[in-house]
């Protein structure tokens, strides 16, 4: 499975990650578009930050399955929010998410960015992803 860790003479994570990630041998790196809270029917989850989160991390979870893989294949995620104001809700969406995701703790990498916009106004989150699945 993916080897993820810290290593010591580096200062700690801010947040719930680790820095490094290695993608084991036997295994693809799979890069996943970034994904937005969309709904199968196309519409957003939700206006805010939170629903829109929780739906771009379940949309990467049905990636994950469709290549018969899980969250524990994660290498790396990247989020975007668009503006400072939307932290709070995206960071408890993300949060949940990871904590069920990884109750161990092993979270992947990943980089936060607050931008200016989005795709289109009323995005909000979107997020970006990597994961290691069984080369075929």
């Amino acid at each position: 499975m993916v080897r993820r860790w810290s290593p010591d003479g580096v200062p700690a994570p801010i947040a719930a990650y680790n820095h490094l990630a290695a993608v084991p041998e036997g295994h693809e790196l799979v890069v996943f578009a970034g994904q937005v809270g969309t709904l199968p029917d196309g519409t957003l989850a939700g206006p805010d930050a939170e629903a829109q989160a929780r739906q771009a991390l379940r949309n990467i979870e049905g990636l994950l399955g469709s290549l018969g893989a899980g969250p524990g294949n994660l290498v790396k995620l990247f989020t975007l929010v668009a503006g400072a104001e939307h932290l709070p809700g995206l960071r408890t969406a993300l949060g949940e998410t990871l904590a069920r995701w990884f109750p161990d703790g092993d979270v992947p990498p990943n980089t936060l960015a607050v931008v200016a916009g989005l795709a289109r106004p009323e995005i909000v989150v979107e997020i970006e992803a990597m994961a290691a699945v069984p080369a075929r």
